[in-house]
């Protein structure tokens, strides 16, 4: 009984929750070249506007003197 409960917990991880990152592996074909590189930078933008947001509330946080 407890070897089936693992087995279909390691199924749906690998058939399940893994099918994104098996989209993005597939990508690595010269011909989906720029829509690998077109999702890359769009995330790369996604981070550093978040990381700029993150910086400007830690320096109102330091300027109100509440860090």
């Amino acid at each position: 009984m407890t070897l089936n409960i693992w087995r279909a917990i390691g199924d749906f991880c690998t058939n399940i929750l893994f099918a994104p990152y098996n989209f993005f592996k597939n990508l690595n074909d010269k011909e989906f070249w720029w829509t690998a590189n077109i999702l890359n930078t769009i995330l790369f933008l996604i981070t550093a506007i978040l990381f700029v947001y993150w910086l400007m509330k830690l320096r109102s946080f330091k300027k109100a003197g509440t860090e």
